[in-house]
């Protein structure tokens, strides 16, 4: 009976906590109406919507590392909760993500390019100007955003929350709107200011080509710093591929949703909770892995249960919300409408959802399995892939219900 009543508080902790994290996701409707009143810009290239769903997984990819590093390192002690005078091993994380964000970026452009080259006959000078509108989003973006992350992980961990499930979900929710807002200025200025908007675009990627230079000529022989850089690159290449994907599959349900808007408004914060999900489960995994108190097996699963009902359940109280408010936005809430809309979004979830925490899991105990630091793994890679299987999803429960 005791074991029962203490997992049954550690489920009503867990919950209660997602809950607060996945409230944030609201914010993506944020990003999902400014989508909506961005849409023209997409009918001015035809790589232009596919390269949405990158800049928001290459922010997962990014993101999801920082977040995972820091809230580890922050239960092992390897970082400290403040900005200035932490421990050596945080200023080599931040430099190895700045590093990144170039890499990353190179990544997503020369993928999507050459699935563009089959789909849309991109050229080039298409391969181009996606490189440096993707590069220069990243890099406007990365400013906010980092000092944000670095600021929930301290905050949530002084005051005795648990960094591995508030962070992340903070963090790319409001990274997500800044990342819409960054993307879609930067589209508007090349498309809109013709050369000297170019000019004010290469700029911006001459000073982030320097900053990554600098960077790697001061810390290449770190350890530490030179790790991050290599294990990254494994997730970075899995990542640019799914991406592709995903950005294929959001130009499909472009062609199927029409008109209704209410889908758009709702597609970011739908592609946060999902991520959310997987980060809450992953990352509280490679934290009780690290600490010794959970087995690296996949049969460990049933040992990790409090956190996935907790996260999951969250996620579906969310779900219900963003068909109400989405509906609202649109001015179309009805009781028909919103129970048509809320089965569309169950449906999705339920798909989602359930793979995604498969996901997490077996990615944490196969990546320490091998010796691995799960976080330069779990969170990149499952909120990536929680992009393109939520907008897969989404379509399907478009087929299916309509």
């Amino acid at each position: 009976m005791s074991t029962s009543k203490a997992n049954l508080a550690k489920l009503k902790e867990n919950f209660k906590e997602s809950i607060m994290a996945l409230a944030f996701d609201m914010l993506g409707l944020v990003a999902g109406t400014i989508m909506v009143f961005s849409l023209r810009l997409f009918e001015l290239a035809p790589w232009a919507i596919a390269v949405y769903p990158a800049i928001i997984s290459a922010r997962g990819v990014i993101g999801g590392l920082l977040s995972g590093r820091m809230s580890t390192g922050l239960h092992l002690g390897t970082v400290q909760p403040r900005f200035f005078g932490n421990t050596r091993d945080f200023y080599l994380l931040i430099n190895a993500v700045v590093v990144l964000t170039l890499e990353t970026s190179v990544f997503m452009s020369t993928v999507l390019m050459f699935f563009g080259s089959f789909l849309w006959g991109a050229t080039v000078l298409d391969f181009v100007s996606v490189l440096c509108i993707i590069l220069a989003t990243m890099f406007l973006a990365f400013v906010f955003i980092s000092p944000l992350t670095i600021a929930v992980s301290s905050l949530s961990f002084k005051h005795g929350l648990d960094p591995d499930i508030i962070l992340y979900p903070v963090e790319s929710t409001t990274a997500d709107v800044f990342v819409t807002l960054c993307y879609f200025l930067i589209l508007s200025v090349f498309f809109s200011y013709g050369l000297t908007g170019r000019c004010l675009i290469g700029l911006l990627d001459l000073a982030a080509l320097i900053t990554v230079a600098y960077i790697i000529s001061k810390n290449l022989r770190e350890n530490e710093f030179t790790k991050t850089i290599q294990e990254s690159l494994l997730t970075l290449i899995l990542v640019a591929f799914i991406v592709s994907v995903t950005g294929s599959v959001l130009s499909r349900i472009t062609g199927t949703v029409g008109s209704r808007l209410e889908i758009y408004t709702v597609y970011p914060s739908l592609i946060d909770t999902i991520g959310d999900v997987g980060s809450i489960v992953g990352s509280t995994a490679t934290t009780k892995l690290a600490l010794g108190t959970l087995s690296p097996s996949f049969f460990a699963l049933k040992n990790h249960l409090m956190e996935i009902i907790g996260a999951w359940s969250a996620s579906l109280v969310m779900f219900v919300a963003y068909s109400v408010l989405s509906l609202v936005i649109q001015g179309i809430l009805t009781s028909s409408t919103f129970l048509r809309f809320t089965a569309l979004l169950f449906t999705a979830n339920l798909m989602a959802a359930s793979s995604i925490i498969i996901v997490a899991f077996i990615v944490a105990v196969l990546a320490f399995q091998r010796g691995l630091n799960p976080d330069n793994f779990v969170i990149p890679i499952e909120s990536s892939l929680a992009d393109g299987i939520t907008t897969i999803s989404l379509l399907a429960a478009l087929i299916l219900i309509g």
